[in-house]
């Protein structure tokens, strides 16, 4: 038979203190690690333990436990923070809530404003008028009079603006208000008038001790508050910080990642002794108590410090004793750190505890001691007001740290009287003469000093002072770099007002001008029409006389000179003939003594670009008109073979007819000529091919060089193409010699340097098996295939069976090789953005080829075995619209030799370094978080793939050698070699000569004449 039964333990002795661990943190088996409870654990504040003991028969007071601290742990089971609930069981402390107070204080705020709001709540007033009526209902005006008479204001003026009409308001509010059956009169309704009789009795009684002055009711809640909650005040002990808490706060660690982890109970009749009630010391060792003192002691010197750092203030006292006054300011007679008091003082003290502390420090001032705040300005120290009143603080009078004060008698500074306050600041001006003579032309074109005075002096005590008689003042209150604009001319009107109603400030300019320097005023506007800075010189050379003299002059000018003034003005200081005026011009000279082209007459300084202090050339001829332009032209873009020639032409000629004058000029004839821009190479440039065009539509400028080149332009709209024929790119054949193939190459390279502008019909192109054909005009809207079927016409191409265009391949020509591979015979030629400099190569094919855009065009060779060389290359056709990656390629070149994957080697040649770069084996490891990143495309760095890419491949089965170099790359690295020693050679013995024949060298060196920099930005794709 099964019986039900209870296993427990009974307690046989208690203790004075109870320890209780809520056991927060766990071990969860299944998951193997640990973890915190953070479920809800509730406990009370009281705990009655008899049921729990042996003994049952005690009184309940020796059962009885009360909590008085609780140990909170926040965070997880890894890592957290401790602080600790704490009961005040000695009473140390006021621990009253400052919420509390707080809000004895708000309850009464709101009472008042509840009142204030009663008052101006008409529903309250108008119950109040109608509660105190004695019949039951009043009229409506009635009511409104009432009103009138109570508030001392009307219902319209005082409410119905937020309310509306009246007799409306209380229409709205039925469950309070009851009209009469013709709506003239209004009441209440019986239940509001009983309700507001006794809240008028309850608010009586509870304003009944206010009106006789005994604030009892108060008074009483904060005792029986005070007393009732008497040793149960608890505080949060959080590492340094101390604050109180409420008892019901400890329900909120019941549960959750800050909850309870372990529960002190004390015995409820354990009583502390009285001599322990509000005792910080009580029981406390001596050290303990030493240690506290001291740290009490340091805490009281930190607050000490702290205070003084935030309300103190550092004053500099300057001692009158120290100053002298001159220049309308005071000066330090000492050095500054001489000259200067710093004093350290609490903000918070009075303007007489300052003079004290003064006195303090100046042992030996005699007499009435004056502060006055002082100002440090561009001119010197400035006194400003006096300060006064000593029962004043300092913070009261405004004094922030770092204020100076001038310490002095109130009148004199060294027997000197003293102006103070802000009408006798002082002010610095800069007073500018002009220079009589400059040295070079540049820099500074005027002297210049600085004056101080009063901001109260007149103008015309200033311009006594400053301007000679007949002299006049200009001022600039925009600075010096302003334009000349700024400039202007104080009047007669202006000699009354001073220095500060004209807005002359710190660091503005004025100008004196003598009588004879007044030509650059216009009087009647009282501007300046020249800015001091343009007021310069230009030098002159003279190239007229033939007998060597070249002498050169200085002509004063400014920006807005005329060039004929200036060419006047140099003919009259060399002492030349006045007929000269009109059969010389005035050239620029560059900086390697190059004649520029001649300036306008009719320009000024400005216009013609002319920085002062510029070197200009009296030459023979006539200058050209602001209409017409001066340009250099050459025949042929060498100019070591042409003659550099200049030519005068009106800027409205067409392009036709400035070449025309050219041609005439240099002798030559026909019209398989045109005429292009020199570029920043200094070779033949863009060409001008809208020959009606005038040279100002073409942007064409005085001073460009043209070139006149032989040919013929095509029409607008068309292409001239130069077109070379492809040869099969087959190697050498077998058992030919490697060296003496490189050696061929070599001569034919070095023999056949013809231009393709040139008659040969059989040029062959160094690097590359390529034999110029000729050229073709073809539209710009024409396809690739028209271009392919006019190339075919071609004398070089009739000979070559070509059935359809097809069978032709088409590249552009890049570097003296095939370069870029055009597709899709559709297309039109504009589409392809060629360039007017286009050369393309033709490709005859075996059979017919239609390649899509995604296809990579690349020629396979596989090594010889046993041998460093190749059989004849062929075309592999790749599809890369899936992934163009190491692996798809290897994959691709296998099937196409039916080898292995594995067994085959593959690297990239660059012909032009001689260098092969083999492709990384696809059997390398890769690591799973690089497998899953898109692999990077064969067509980025470093291979940089593209189509016509020569891929060499290796046989492991018959050959396991992974060298892809051959014996031709190793003659020419070697060939590039020594010509890079060459070079090199070369190089240091150019250095070397000009070392020793440097000055003879720059006399007979020739230099390119200077040119503007054009650059032209092409459509990128």
């Amino acid at each position: 038979m099964n019986r039900m039964g209870a296993k427990s333990a009974k307690l046989r002795k208690l203790p004075p203190f109870l320890t209780v661990s809520l056991l927060r943190f766990n071990f969860d088996f299944e998951k193997c690690e640990r973890y915190k409870e953070t479920s809800c654990y509730t406990f009370p504040i009281q705990i009655n333990l008899r049921p729990f003991c042996e003994q049952t028969e005690m009184d309940d007071s020796e059962y009885m436990y009360e909590l008085f601290s609780v140990i909170i742990h926040k965070g997880g089971c890894y890592g957290g923070h401790y602080h600790v609930y704490i009961r005040d069981v000695d009473e140390l402390g006021n621990w009253q809530l400052q919420e509390e107070e707080d809000r004895l204080i708000e309850d009464k705020a709101l009472r008042d404003i509840k009142n204030a709001k009663e008052i101006e709540n008409p529903l309250a007033v108008l119950k109040g008028i109608l509660a105190e009526e004695e019949s039951k209902q009043i009229p409506v005006d009635q009511l409104g009079q009432k009103l009138l008479e109570k508030k001392g204001v009307s219902w319209n003026k005082k409410y119905r603006k937020q309310y509306g009409a009246l007799r409306k308001y209380l229409q709205n509010h039925p469950q309070i208000f009851q009209f009469s059956p013709d709506e003239n009169k209004v009441g209440l309704k019986e239940k509001h008038k009983l309700l507001f009789k006794s809240d008028s009795q309850g608010q009586d009684l509870q304003s009944s001790p206010h009106k006789n002055d005994v604030q009892w009711n108060s008074e009483k809640t904060l005792t029986r508050l005070r007393d009732g909650s008497a040793g149960c005040h608890w505080f949060d002990l959080n590492d340094s910080k101390v604050q109180p808490i409420k008892e019901k706060d400890i329900e909120k660690q019941f549960q959750g990642k800050e909850s309870a982890y372990m529960l002190f109970y004390r015995k409820s009749e354990l009583k502390r002794p009285p001599e322990a009630r509000g005792n910080p010391r009580y029981q406390i060792p001596e050290h303990l108590l030493n240690e506290m003192n001291a740290a009490n002691t340091e805490l009281q010197k930190k607050r000490a410090e702290c205070d003084s750092a935030n309300n103190g203030i550092d004053l500099h006292l300057h001692l009158s004793s120290c100053y002298k006054f001159h220049n309308g300011a005071l000066h330090p007679s000492l050095t500054w750190k001489e000259s200067v008091v710093d004093l350290t003082i609490d903000r918070r003290k009075t303007l007489g505890d300052l003079r004290q502390s003064v006195f303090q420090m100046l042992e030996s001032w005699e007499g009435d001691m004056i502060l006055s705040i002082a100002k440090p300005l561009p001119a010197g120290l400035h006194l400003y007001q006096i300060l006064d009143g000593d029962e004043l603080t300092l913070d009261g009078i405004g004094l922030a740290d770092g204020a100076d004060l001038f310490v002095w008698n109130g009148k004199e500074v060294g027997g000197t009287k003293v102006m103070t306050g802000p009408d006798h600041e002082p002010v610095v001006i800069n007073v500018l003469h002009l220079a009589e003579y400059n040295e070079g032309g540049k820099g500074q074109h005027f002297t210049e000093s600085q004056h101080v005075f009063s901001c109260s002096t007149k103008v015309g005590d200033l311009h006594t002072a400053l301007a000679p008689s007949g002299g006049i003042i200009l001022k600039n209150g925009s600075g010096l770099d302003k334009e000349a604009k700024n400039w202007e001319v104080f009047r007669e009107e202006d000699m009354k007002e001073t220095v500060k109603s004209v807005g002359l400030t710190d660091g503005c300019s004025v100008l004196i001008l003598d009588s004879h320097d007044q030509s650059f005023v216009n009087v009647s506007s009282g501007n300046l029409t020249a800015f001091t800075y343009d007021i310069s010189w230009l030098q002159v050379k003279n190239f007229c006389r033939t007998d060597g003299d070249e002498k050169h002059v200085k002509i004063t000018a400014t920006i807005e000179t005329v060039m004929s003034d200036i060419k006047r003005k140099a003919i009259r200081e060399l002492q030349l003939e006045e007929e000269l005026a009109n059969d010389s011009c005035l050239r620029p000279i560059s900086g390697n003594g190059k004649l520029l082209s001649p300036v306008p007459e009719d320009y000024t300084v400005k216009e013609a670009e002319l920085k002062m202090g510029s070197l200009l050339g009296l030459c023979h001829g006539k200058a050209p008109a602001s209409t017409q332009l001066f340009l250099y032209f050459i025949v042929g873009s060498d100019q070591n073979a042409s003659p550099e020639m200049e030519i005068v032409v009106e800027e409205t000629v067409s392009v036709k007819e400035c070449l025309n004058l050219m041609l005439e000029k240099s002798g030559l004839s026909g019209d398989n000529w045109h005429l292009r821009r020199i570029d920043w190479c200094y070779e033949a440039g863009e060409a001008l091919s809208q020959e009606n065009a005038t040279l100002k539509e073409l942007n064409v400028c005085r001073g460009d060089t043209l070139v006149i080149m032989e040919g013929k332009l095509p029409p607008k709209g068309f292409l001239k193409i130069p077109i070379w024929w492809l040869k099969s790119s087959s190697h050498k054949k077998r058992g030919e010699n490697a060296q003496d193939q490189v050696n061929g190459m070599t001569c034919k390279m070095d023999a056949l340097q013809v231009s393709p502008s040139g008659d040969s019909p059989e040029y062959i192109h160094p690097d590359m098996d390529l034999c110029y054909a000729g050229s073709i005009e073809i539209a710009g809207e024409a396809s690739l295939e028209d271009l392919k079927m006019q190339a075919m016409t071609l004398p070089c191409c009739q000979e070559r069976i070509v059935p359809l265009p097809s069978f032709l391949r088409a590249w552009t020509v890049d570097s003296k090789r095939p370069g870029k591979l055009l597709r899709n015979n559709k297309q039109q030629l504009d589409d392809y953005k060629l360039g007017g400099r286009v050369e393309i190569c033709i490709e005859p094919l075996q059979k017919e080829e239609h390649l899509g855009p995604q296809d990579l065009l690349l020629r396979v060779q596989m090594g010889i075995p046993g041998e460093r060389d190749y059989y004849s290359s062929t075309d592999l056709v790749w599809d890369i619209s899936k992934e163009c990656t190491t692996w798809a390629l290897r994959q691709r070149v296998a099937s196409h030799y039916c080898l292995p994957v594995d067994k085959i080697e593959i690297a990239k040649y660059f012909p032009e370094r001689f260098e092969w770069l083999p492709i990384s084996s696809w059997t390398q490891q890769i690591s799973k978080r690089k497998r899953k990143k898109k692999q990077e495309s064969l067509q980025s760095a470093p291979y940089h793939l593209k189509d016509g890419d020569i891929i060499g491949v290796k046989n492991l089965l018959l050959d396991d050698a992974k060298d892809f170099s051959t014996v031709r790359d190793d003659i020419g690295k070697e060939k590039q070699r020594q010509l890079a020693l060459e070079k090199k050679k070369s190089r240091q013995a150019e250095r070397l000569q000009d070392h020793v024949f440097s000055e003879e060298k720059l006399n007979i060196k020739h230099r390119k004449p200077e040119v503007a920099l054009s650059i032209n930005v092409g459509v990128f794709r």
